[in-house]
């Protein structure tokens, strides 16, 4: 028969188990991914301007940076032992973790958290992307937040694209800058530059000057379409001109 300690010692471990928290070191390396879950039963968009949102970033994140990891939708969990204390991010970032894929991202077996983070808002999570996931990653040591609202009118502050970093313990605005007349945000944390493209986000590398294409986007439909947004926003330029010069006239 088994010693009353040992014995002790297990029922101890798995009411500890059911609780959601154990001792670092008591799980076995082959058990963790049944320990942390990695699906909360939860649709990963809540409508389609969000869903294509993720679908289009994540996908071009792994064109633009191929040896990092990124993933949609994945359960990040800072503390082992712990699997109450987790969150799933729309999109995430990491650099030197390897690209292989995962049941959920675990900061101690990775041996850093994420890098990049963007929350993508619906009417549903607002509130709490701009709260709770804010201060979640802030702690964890992520060195970039980023939220976007495809839809429009989720920000009180009415910025669609915002980007923080990690300053401190805290995130602080990273201000816009004009590059060939779009305004974009430099993310140090990828290298590239993002702006929104209509309901899309778009990046852009420095180095190359060129954005990133869209998962089934031609080269020569991506020159077509910047070709058509500069004339027409040239148009309107033209017109609010031709509209103050009617107004100041005698």
């Amino acid at each position: 028969p088994a010693h009353p300690d040992t014995m002790r010692q297990s029922m101890a471990g798995a009411a500890a188990a059911r609780a959601g928290a154990v001792a670092p070191g008591r799980l076995a390396e082959a058990d963790e991914d049944l320990f942390y879950p990695s699906s909360d039963g939860e649709p990963m968009a809540q409508n389609t301007w969000q869903g294509n949102a993720i679908v289009s970033t994540a996908g071009d994140l792994k064109v633009a940076r191929p040896r990092a990891f990124v993933a949609a939708d994945v359960f990040v969990y800072p503390e082992r032992g712990n699997r109450n204390k987790k969150v799933a991010p729309d999109v995430l970032v990491a650099f030197g973790v390897g690209r292989h894929d995962r049941m959920s991202y675990k900061v101690w077996c990775e041996g850093k958290p994420p890098d990049w983070v963007l929350e993508v808002a619906s009417e549903s999570t607002v509130d709490r992307d701009l709260d709770h996931k804010k201060r979640f990653f802030a702690e964890m040591g992520v060195r970039e937040y980023w939220l976007f609202d495809p839809k429009g009118g989720q920000f009180s502050s009415g910025a669609r694209l915002q980007g923080m970093k990690l300053v401190g313990g805290e995130y602080r605005r990273m201000g816009s800058r004009l590059v060939d007349g779009e305004r974009m945000i430099r993310s140090e944390a990828l290298g590239l530059y993002v702006r929104r493209e209509g309901r899309l986000l778009r990046f852009r590398d420095p180095k190359t000057g060129e954005d990133v294409l869209h998962q089934g986007e031609s080269e020569t439909q991506r020159k077509s379409e910047r070709r058509q947004r500069k004339a027409a926003e040239a148009r309107i330029a033209e017109l609010e001109a031709a509209l103050k010069r009617a107004a100041s006239a005698p």
